[in-house]
Order: structure tokens, then C-alpha cells, then sequence
């Protein structure tokens, strides 16, 4: 694989057992990769092995005045020389590819994961951890990858040095055999430590990044409410503690270092003491003393590479864990129900929606209200509604569309059949026309959708906005998240853009928590002209949408208690009172129950 072939046409299904698997997984998947970088990188690291020889040949050949040889031990300087630079050249282009292209696939996965799994992914992952995986852990773990090939490359050359000397000079071999591969496990002790310390270095910086993320994301709340600076002294303290963990992993890894270059060094002087008495006695030959000096020499540089291996797989193996997190979510609930269909790409569903884990059932072409007193809840059961629970497990069900599991949909269908508009909908940067430009069945034009969502004050402003646009609203640009409109514009531009999709089953969450008492009157009125004979769920609890719908489901504690229209429950069923005209304790107490009532009047009448 190439660069120019990315994006990959199928990045592979990740193994997100571990972060190490991860890893395993991300190599085997660019074999072919690894495998030229490897091939490259032996011959870099073969060329600078070669040096030590033809430069012990070059001065043996000058003691002995052997012109023959002096001219041989030139062609071979200049050989290695030139294996030495194309190896170099083409280990560096592999070698970055590998890194490219592994980041690339990881990007990717996170990106259809993102996708596959829409807002429900920040319920479940906190969004700066998201932001902190598909940035910096995604250059991290392509460095491994990246250094993998090389870190085998100079192993295999270091095994073969070994043996070359051992032939060539078995006394001075007999050393260096023994001395490399302590120099290369002299680290080993010391790993854990340094990877304890990057782990918890990833972790603090993850955690500022979250609160980073979480503080710009609420900086007009927290400008209402005068935070900033309770929030600017968290972040802060958070970012010290990060410095504080940078400088002690860096400490154990300047230690690590120090050990990479003093043991080689040491190595040296022991060679070059040793030989010098081997030479003295005549056992040895200048030349050979310089080959086996040179060799030791040169092995410093491709031992680098054990150290690099060993940083990479600290930071990157906590990177990978958290990516293989994200990966491992999953969109599918345990399926239950009586399926239909036969589970094919085309496969769709319609009819009544239903939630077996509380009962609630949105029949088809209704519009149906539902009640819970609890936000979080009506969250949950929003997601659960759109095939996106967010805490999936065995004990959780999966909601069903006219009988069908919509787990057992294909993505593309279950979306296009149920769109859910959460509570805190985002409206991503471009023009109007672009934020209308939904994939949508046709049937509901933009006007329609604005008119229903009562955008004619947000169209107003923003053909003020812009003069470059001749004050047409649907060319003015709206900025990043919307941070230019008001919560309620950006509300019903939300709104809007649900309608105009105008999908099988529509689900609302709050769609008008945001705007005034008369404003939220005509969206309701909006809402129900336009999706007259579609089904369409709002989660809400203010009056002036319930009494709109064609039903109201009560949830209380989990499941569905009561169902009527609005007036009907407002007459008969005290905890739904109690969410929907925020009645205390003792005000429901002072009313009588309706069995109650009708006594007193039949004793009133007697």
C-alpha cells in the first residue's frame, strides 16, 4: 500500500482486545510494508556493519604494502558507502509510509466509528477523549509501526556482526558476542518504570485535554455564571500535573540513554584494551584490531534503535489501549423480538416504533409525546429509539420498528427509517443551504422545514449578517457550532434540518427548551402540520407541545405507567402532573383523587 492509494477501500476489522493487539494487528496488516522496510533497512545497517572491515583491510594493507588489497578495500569503502545511502534513502521513504499509512487506517476506523455511532459516542467516551485519540495517540501509534521494521533490521544485522567476528576474530569476538546483547537487554530493567511513568504522563495529559475540551465547549455558561477563573485554576493545576509527569517519564528515559551510550563505551575501552594485548602478543593484526574496534564502534548505532522501540511501545501501547476503547464500542444491543425480513442489505422496516425495555410504543403515523421525569432517562431512551443505546449489554433490548430489531437493520437503513435530533444538536459551519442539504426523501422542501420550525427572526438575521450575499439568508455563512445565533435559533435551524430530512420515524428531544412560551406554541403547531400522517416522537414535558400530540406516554421509573392525551392525564394521573405542571408534594396531596372527587360529589348530591 502506498500513500497515493489512501484512504484504504476497507481498513480491516481492528483486533481491540488490548492495545497491544491492536498493535499486532496494525503490523500484520502492512506486511508488505514492513517487509520492504526491513529489506531496506538491512542493507543500511548491513553497509555501515561493512565499514569496520574495509577500513581494517585498507590499514593492513598499508602495514603490509599491499596495493592489491589498499585498491579492494577502496571498492569496498565506496560499495558500502553507496549501500549505506540508498538504504538510508529508502528506509526513511518505507519507513515514513509505514508511519503514514497506519495513522491513516486508524484515523479511518476512528472515523467510521464516529459515524456508525453519531452523538452516542460522547455518551459514552468523554469528547476530549475522543479529540486527544484521533490527534496525538494516532502519531504515536504509527510511530511504533514506523519503527518496528527498522528495530528488526538492526537486530538481525547485530546477530550477524556477532557471528562475522566470532569467525573472523574468535578471541575479540568471543567479547563483542557477549557484550552486544548485554548492551541491548541493559535497558530491560529499567522499562517498566519509564512505561509505568509514560502511562501515567498519556493519562494526565488525556484528562487536561478533556477538561480543556469541556471548558471551551461551556465558555458561555461559564462567562454567564463568572467560572472562568474557577475553571482557568482547574486547567491550570491540571496542566502542572502533566508537566510534572513529563519531567519524570523524561528523567527515566535521559536515564535510559545515558545507559545506551556509557555501556558501549565501556565496551570499547575493553575491546581496545584487550586487542592492544593480543596485538602486543602478536595474536592479532593491526588490521583486526581496527575491524573489531570499528565494528563495536558502529553497533552504537543500530543499538539506538532498541531504546527507540522502547519508547514507542510505551507512549504508543497507552495510545493504542485508548483507541482500541473507541473501536470497541459498538452500535448493536442484544436483538430481540420477532424479526422479519431476511437480513440482507436491503433489508427495512415500518410500522409501530417500541421500546421493550419501557414500554413505550409509537404508533405509526402518530404523533406521540412521551413524559419521564428524568433528563438523563428521556436521553437514554431517545438513543435507545434510534438504535444507539448508551450503555449496551445483555440486559439491554433493542427498540423495535414494526417488529423488526433495529440492530438487525443495516446502519445506512436503521438511520434512514429513525433519525433522532438530540437535545444539544450541532450545526456544523457552511451556509444555510448547505446546512439543509441533508440526505433527505424530497417530499419536505427547505422553506417548508423553516416555516415549521418558525426560522423567519433567524432568516432575518441572517440576511442582516451578510452583505456580500445580497441578503439572501440561504447564502450567508453560519458559523463554527452556530456560536453567532442564540440557543434557540440554533434550536429550530436544528429542527429545520430534522424536517426537512424527513425521515420514517422522527425522534425530538427538547426540540423547544430553548425558546419562549410563544415561540414553542407555533413550533408545536409546525412540528404537527408538517409531519401530519408520519410518525413522530417528542420527548418533552411542556404543555404547549403535549397538548399538540396525538398521545402522551407517561414513563415513570422505567417503564410506561400511563397513556392518554394530554388533558386525559392531566385528569386522571398525578405523576404526570407532577412533571408537567411542576406540582409540589403538597399540592398533589391537597387534590383529591378521582375516585375521591366523584364520592364527594354523589354525597354532596344526596
Amino acid at each position: 500500500m502506498q500513500i497515493r492509494d489512501l484512504p484504504y477501500a476497507d481498513p480491516g476489522t481492528p483486533d481491540v482486545r488490548s492495545g497491544t493487539w491492536f498493535l499486532v494487528w496494525l503490523g500484520r496488516r502492512q506486511l508488505g510494508g514492513q517487509l520492504r522496510s526491513l529489506a531496506w533497512g538491512l542493507l543500511h545497517y548491513a553497509g555501515i556493519a561493512g565499514l569496520p572491515f574495509a577500513i581494517g583491510l585498507a590499514v593492513q594493507a598499508v602495514v603490509d604494502r599491499d596495493g592489491g588489497r589498499l585498491g579492494l578495500a577502496g571498492a569496498l569503502l565506496v560499495a558500502f558507502g553507496i549501500a549505506i545511502a540508498a538504504g538510508d534513502t529508502m528506509l526513511h521513504r518505507t519507513a515514513v509510509t509505514n508511519w503514514i499509512t497506519a495513522a491513516a487506517r486508524v484515523q479511518q476506523l476512528l472515523s467510521r466509528k464516529t459515524a456508525e455511532l453519531g452523538s452516542v459516542l460522547t455518551r459514552r467516551v468523554a469528547a476530549g477523549e475522543v479529540v486527544a485519540v484521533s490527534t496525538g495517540d494516532v502519531e504515536k501509534i504509527g510511530w511504533f509501526v514506523e519503527a518496528l521494521s527498522r528495530f528488526a533490521a538492526s537486530v538481525l544485522v547485530l546477530v550477524a556482526v556477532c557471528a562475522g567476528l566470532l569467525v573472523y576474530q574468535p578471541a575479540l569476538g568471543a567479547v563483542v558476542a557477549v557484550g552486544l546483547p548485554v548492551l541491548a537487554l541493559a535497558v530491560l530493567p529499567l522499562l517498566p518504570r519509564a512505561t509505568r511513568r509514560a502511562d501515567e504522563q498519556r493519562e494526565k495529559a488525556g484528562r487536561a485535554t478533556e477538561l480543556a475540551s469541556d471548558t471551551v465547549a461551556g465558555l458561555r455558561v461559564l462567562r454567564g455564571i463568572g467560572g472562568e477563573e474557577l475553571f482557568l485554576n482547574r486547567y491550570r493545576a491540571a496542566s502542572q500535573e502533566v508537566r510534572g509527569a513529563a519531567v519524570r517519564s523524561a528523567r527515566m528515559w535521559a536515564l535510559i540513554s545515558a545507559v545506551q551510550v556509557v555501556l558501549p563505551g565501556l565496551l570499547l575501552i575493553a575491546v581496545v584494551v584487550y586487542g592492544a594485548r593480543l596485538a602486543l602478543d602478536g595474536r592479532i593484526t593491526v588490521g583486526e584490531l581496527v575491524t573489531v574496534y570499528g565494528a563495536v564502534a558502529l553497533a552504537h548505532h543500530p543499538l539506538r534503535t532498541v531504546e527507540e522501540i522502547a519508547m514507542a511501545f510505551a507512549f504508543s501501547r497507552p495510545s493504542a489501549k485508548r483507541a482500541a476503547r473507541v473501536l470497541a464500542l459498538a452500535r448493536t444491543t442484544t436483538a430481540t423480538g420477532t424479526g422479519t425480513g431476511n437480513g440482507d442489505g436491503e433489508r427495512r422496516a415500518s410500522g409501530d416504533l417500541y421500546d421493550p425495555l419501557t414500554g413505550v410504543r409509537a404508533p405509526a403515523g402518530l404523533f406521540t409525546a412521551v413524559v419521564c421525569g428524568d433528563p438523563d432517562a428521556a436521553g437514554r431512551l431517545a438513543d435507545r429509539l434510534g438504535g444507539h443505546p448508551a450503555d449496551p449489554g445483555p440486559d439491554h433490548a433493542s427498540a423495535l420498528l414494526g417488529g423488526v430489531p433495529l440492530d438487525a437493520l443495516p446502519l445506512e437503513a436503521a438511520r434512514t427509517a429513525v433519525l433522532v435530533q438530540d437535545k444539544d444538536p450541532v450545526l456544523l459551519s457552511g451556509t444555510l443551504r448547505e446546512l439543509l442539504d441533508v440526505p433527505a426523501s424530497g417530499a419536505v422542501g427547505a422553506g417548508d422545514a423553516l416555516a415549521a420550525a418558525r426560522c423567519e427572526d433567524v432568516l432575518d438575521a441572517l440576511a442582516q449578517a451578510s452583505v456580500d450575499t445580497g441578503g439572501d439568508p440561504m447564502r450567508t455563512r453560519i458559523t463554527e457550532r452556530g456560536r453567532s445565533l442564540s440557543g434557540g435559533q440554533r434550536q429550530r435551524l436544528a429542527l429545520a434540518r430534522s424536517l426537512v430530512a424527513d425521515p420514517e420515524v422522527l425522534v425530538l428531544d427538547e426540540p423547544t427548551s430553548a425558546v419562549d412560551a410563544h415561540t414553542e406554541t407555533r413550533v408545536a403547531a409546525g412540528i404537527a402540520g408538517l409531519r401530519a400522517g408520519a410518525t413522530t416522537v417528542v420527548l418533552a414535558s411542556s404543555p404547549l407541545l403535549l397538548d399538540r400530540a396525538d398521545r402522551v406516554v407517561l414513563v415513570h421509573d422505567g417503564a410506561a405507567v400511563a397513556v392518554g392525551t394530554h388533558r386525559e392525564l392531566l385528569a386522571r394521573e398525578p405523576r404526570y402532573r407532577a412533571v408537567v405542571t411542576r406540582e409540589t408534594d403538597e399540592e398533589l396531596a391537597a387534590v383529591p383523587a378521582p375516585g375521591d372527587a366523584l364520592e364527594a360529589l354523589e354525597g354532596e348530591s344526596a
